[in-house]
């Protein structure tokens, strides 16, 4: 006598399909010990209950008129637990694989970032890896479905990748150390700025705006970047080392 699915909520409310012979007329379904919550007769071969809440491996019997059949297995399993969840920020046009870890995640089915749901990858009953969807920028919740329900708790960040439109002042001495103030777009999660791939130390001002300060450079035109947790982006030649004058 198969039952699917075999596996549920320790909370219960999993709705299981039964299938055998000499059915009609099933009067009650058992979870171990415990009735069914809801149990209809589809068909001489098939029956179909909702699991009450219990925990560990029950047997589940169907009754007839005829009498009560063997019990085949059920395994109840308690909702997941997350702990933590790397890396926790990443391009809003997803596809970056997250690791998350815990307890419980052996039968997971789905993620939800936000409204957006992957499915994930089980690794072992205490990790999971999932590929991020696209998202909107800004933080969500995560989500964790398995056999024995959802837990959330963590957030995931998603960043848009930057853009650069202007730097002001852009020339100056070979020796560095020239202020400038470097204009664009989605700059509030800048990691990193260089100048000819020299990193620079650098402040943001807000979402459109970095101050930074040149590091020593050989004279001549260099390319300036601008990078975060999505990607980066670059003005060519945005940046001029002029040498100093010599007598």
């Amino acid at each position: 006598m198969p039952i699917s699915p075999n596996q549920g909520s320790s909370g219960g409310g999993t709705l299981v399909t039964i299938t055998g012979t000499n059915l009609s007329g099933t009067t009650a379904v058992h979870f171990g010990t415990r009735s069914a919550t809801s149990v209809t007769n589809v068909s001489p071969t098939q029956v179909t209950a909702v699991s009450p809440s219990g925990n560990g491996v029950v047997g589940v019997t169907v009754t007839t008129p005829g009498g009560t059949s063997n019990p085949v297995p059920f395994f109840y399993v308690g909702p997941p637990f997350k702990q933590t969840l790397s890396p926790a920020s990443g391009s809003t046009a997803g596809g970056q694989t997250v690791t998350i870890t815990g307890t419980g995640l052996s039968t997971a089915t789905s993620v939800a970032f936000g409204a957006n749901t992957a499915v994930p990858t089980v690794v072992t009953d205490s990790q999971i890896t999932v590929v991020t969807p696209a998202g909107a920028a800004g933080a969500v919740g995560v989500t964790v479905t398995t056999a024995g329900g959802s837990s959330n708790g963590l957030s995931y960040t998603y960043v848009a990748p930057p853009t650069v439109t202007t730097i002001i002042p852009d020339e100056g001495p070979t020796v560095g150390g020239t202020a400038v103030t470097i204009t664009g777009t989605a700059l509030t999660s800048t990691t990193s700025v260089t100048f000819g791939g020299t990193p620079a130390p650098f402040t943001v001002i807000s979402d459109t705006s970095v101050a930074a300060v040149t590091p020593a450079g050989a004279a001549g035109d260099v390319d300036v970047v601008v990078s975060n947790d999505a990607g980066s982006d670059t003005l060519v030649d945005g940046f001029t080392y002029v040498a100093g004058p010599g007598i």
